[in-house]
């Protein structure tokens, strides 16, 4: 959180040209205080506290919070580039600003990437290194393209208009439900507003080392199977969970000797994420609800990333 704040200090824009909003998603009384002092310090900057954990909650307390039209959302462990707020007002410009703005996010790593990790998943670690800007969804951007909140600008009103983030969705603890924000834009993008990514507005995840393990991967990617489901399903699409069910039961069949390896080892790692996705998603798609049971794991294990939002205005 610290850099995260020291980035937004760095801004090129003026500082009264732009406010910042932290908020604390149910954190321990240490983290509680020690996040205050740092808001203390930032110039200008509020805090909002919430008792109860999740990211989706923590997002959605920012947009009521905000009194601009525009929130952009950042992740405490994301860092701005100096351009940040300038390239966003940017963005922002014309006859009709768009109502999400997704941008780049670019790894920092606390340790390199292990050669066994698997290419096509660089994604699952909040990394987005395309470069140019169009609507999503379109041939303007490379297919499966989607926004991360840990880098995304939304117009308040238009946001709380589809109803925010959903509760279901989004990080709760150690439970890495996801896809809440990809909800919210394919909402928006759906009511007819301008959806787009600008690869300008940029940001450097700091990326942790106890992230890069198989232990983790394969547990982040059950919980982007049961997250699929959820996410179809909201945005009214429950048939086709219903029509790649099949598909997602043969792959557990097949997958399934894989899937005894120990946890922390890499062999057969391709298999082993494949059965992990696909298990979340089959438990999910048969009546599981992955959100209380995220909600009941955040409350055994109150460890919350704490969302920070630099409220910009485009004018």
């Amino acid at each position: 959180m610290r850099d995260c704040l020291d980035g937004l200090r760095r801004q090129t824009e003026p500082a009264d040209g732009f406010a910042v909003l932290v908020v604390d998603s149910g954190s321990s009384p240490a983290t509680r205080d020690a996040l205050a002092e740092l808001v203390a310090a930032h110039p200008g900057a509020r805090l909002v506290r919430l008792d109860h954990p999740g990211v989706s909650l923590a997002r959605n307390a920012g947009a009521w919070a905000a009194r601009t039209p525009y929130i952009a959302y950042l992740d405490d462990d994301a860092i701005p580039d100096p351009d940040w707020i300038a390239c966003i007002r940017q963005a922002l410009r014309g006859s009709r600003p768009p109502a999400l703005i997704g941008g780049r996010i670019l790894p920092s790593w606390e340790a390199p990437l292990p050669a066994w990790w698997p290419p096509s998943l660089r994604g699952v670690l909040s990394i987005i290194e395309v470069e140019g800007q169009g609507e999503y969804r379109t041939r303007a951007v490379p297919r499966g393209l989607e926004p991360y909140a840990a880098n995304m600008v939304v117009h308040v009103l238009s946001l709380l208009a589809v109803g925010g983030f959903g509760a279901d969705l989004g990080r709760h603890g150690g439970a890495l439900l996801s896809d809440e924000e990809v909800q919210v834009a394919w909402k928006l993008q759906d009511a007819g507003h301008a959806v787009r990514y600008d690869s300008r507005i940029t940001v450097h995840h700091q990326i942790q080392a106890q992230r890069l393990t198989p232990r983790w991967l394969l547990n982040r990617l059950f919980w982007q199977g049961a997250s699929t489901v959820v996410t179809r399903r909201m945005l009214g699409q429950a048939g086709a969970v219903w029509r790649a069910l099949p598909r997602r039961m043969l792959v557990l069949a097949l997958c399934a000797p894989a899937a005894l390896l120990p946890a922390d080892s890499t062999r057969l790692i391709a298999a082993r994420w494949r059965f992990a996705y696909a298990l979340g998603f089959v438990r999910a798609a048969l009546g599981w609800k992955p959100g209380r049971a995220a909600a009941r794991q955040a409350v055994a294990r109150p460890v919350q990333r704490t969302p920070a939002a630099a409220l910009s205005d485009p004018a």
